[in-house]
This record gives C-alpha cells, sequence and structure tokens, in this order.
C-alpha cells in the first residue's frame, strides 16, 4: 500500500511540478528540502511527510486531494491557493541563476554585478 501511494503522489508532484514549468530544484527550494529529497518523493522512493505534503500543495498550486489521488486536477471546488511570490515566476533558467548568486560571498557577488552592468552596454 504505501509503494502504491508514494508512486502515486510521485506521479501527482511530477505533473503539477511540470504544468507550473518548474524544475525539481525550485520545487524543493520552495519546499524547503534538498533536491535530492524531491528527486526521490518524485520517483515514488518516499512518502512525504505531512508537513512536507502540505509545502508541495502550496507550492503546487493543488490540492492535497490532487496529490493523494482522491480528486482530478482541474476538479471544480477545489480549493485555489495563494497566488506565487513574483520571484517566483521567474523563468527556469533566471531561478537557477538566483540560487547560484544567493551562494556568493560578497567579493564575488561584486564581481558577478560588474560583468552584469558591463554585459548590459
Amino acid at each position: 500500500m504505501e509503494q502504491r501511494l508514494a508512486t502515486l503522489i510521485g506521479n501527482a508532484v511530477r505533473a503539477a511540478r511540470q504544468r507550473l514549468e518548474l524544475t525539481q530544484a525550485d520545487v524543493a527550494e520552495r519546499v524547503g528540502i534538498a533536491t535530492e529529497v524531491y528527486g526521490r518523493l518524485e520517483r515514488g522512493h518516499m512518502l512525504p511527510s505531512v508537513r512536507t505534503l502540505r509545502k508541495l500543495c502550496l507550492v503546487l498550486n493543488c490540492s492535497s486531494d490532487v496529490l493523494l489521488g482522491m480528486a482530478g486536477a482541474g476538479v471544480e471546488g477545489a480549493p485555489t491557493l495563494a497566488e506565487d511570490p513574483p520571484e517566483y515566476r521567474e523563468r527556469p533558467e533566471v531561478r537557477r541563476l538566483l540560487r547560484t548568486v544567493r551562494k556568493l560571498d560578497a567579493p564575488r557577488l561584486r564581481l558577478l554585478g560588474q560583468v552584469a552592468n558591463a554585459l548590459e552596454t
């Protein structure tokens, strides 16, 4: 039973992620789990905790009924969740770049800023 449920949830989160044109890293970052853990979840190799399931619902903008296979993705009456913050609406390439930039120390960040300014002209 657990394996069937894990596979069902994995398929549902993958479909929702792809519908939103997000990468696995995007979803993992927003949910607060490691990308590798999210990948295992999406492949059906593990079940999410209740807290993680709730965060997945919020990030993927779908109800828990959809992720648990109890309702279709476009079911009438399914709750609509809050709209994504503006930074989540960026293209995947920009989101990947932002994740990398957030890890830079101050001197490298200044250098990157100079490079970006030079590319802009």
